[in-house]
């Protein structure tokens, strides 16, 4: 069954997540406003908690395919919701990736005259990676196989999902007031993307890969907006934050969740 107040709280907060992540990132290569990985990964922290404080009250405000089905995985949510927060989150992320490249076409256009890219080339990953995320970054100078890239992203991942049911469930005496809590999960993101953006851009989030990734194809970058013959994209964007949210998920159900709730045992640093 589909909840019509839902799909708009996952499209609207996917819509505001990407728009405001994907446009500091477009923002730092075409007009070189900013001078590093924090000052971007910042950005993305207060579009996620602005995101969140718009639409956590119209949906679950999830606003990624990963953190969908690790709530499902950890019983926080039926599975029959799966399909309409997917298409939402896929459509938010999209309209957001094509609102952006209006927004910022002539400035796209000027960049790739200035720097003799031709858009569709494999020059062009340069102004693409404003869209999609490509490993190794092309910012950085990490050397990133796809094992490496796939163990990244599962493992940025597992720590985004890991603080977002630390920071909201019940038992965890610790959390912060729930007015504060997407704040929490935002720079929690910000300190992920520091850790793992020299590797892979941090996706996280297959919806903020694919929407955007989308858009580029769609509008002259072809196939460089899927570079990897041997499918990279999938399994490091899509696949693998899916695995890492679920793998938390377990971890959190079957390992963290349990001891929390051993109130009776105490503990000596209290």
């Amino acid at each position: 069954m589909f909840n019509v107040k839902e799909i708009i709280g996952e499209l609207l907060g996917t819509f505001i997540l990407v728009l405001f992540g994907c446009g500091s990132v477009a923002v730092a290569i075409l007009f070189g406003e900013y001078n590093s990985i924090f000052q971007i990964a910042l950005v993305w922290g207060i579009g996620v908690f602005l995101a969140i404080y718009l639409t956590r009250h119209l949906s679950c405000a999830h606003l990624n395919p990963a953190v969908t089905i690790a709530m499902v995985v950890s019983k926080r949510m039926s599975a029959r919701k799966i399909p309409s927060y997917l298409a939402a989150q896929f459509l938010g992320a999209f309209l957001a990736g094509f609102i952006l490249f209006l927004l910022f076409s002539p400035s796209i256009e000027a960049y790739e005259s200035a720097n003799g890219i031709v858009r569709g080339t494999p020059a062009s990953v340069e102004t693409a990676r404003m869209f999609g995320e490509f490993y190794p970054n092309p910012g950085a100078s990490a050397e990133v196989t796809m094992p490496l890239a796939i163990a990244a992203e599962i493992f940025g991942t597992f720590l985004l999902l890991l603080f977002i049911f630390a920071l909201t469930e019940g038992c965890n005496v610790g959390r912060p007031s729930e007015c504060m809590t997407p704040v929490f999960i935002g720079l929690t993101v910000t300190s992920i993307i520091c850790l793992i953006a020299p590797l892979t851009q941090a996706g996280l989030n297959p919806a903020r890969d694919f929407g955007p990734r989308l858009v580029a194809w769609m509008t002259g970058w072809g196939q460089a907006a899927f570079p990897d013959s041997s499918g990279g994209f999938f399994w490091v964007y899509i696949l693998a934050p899916i695995v890492g949210g679920s793998i938390a998920a377990m971890f959190w159900l079957y390992v963290v969740e349990p001891n929390m709730k051993k109130r009776d045992q105490g503990c000596e640093c209290s």
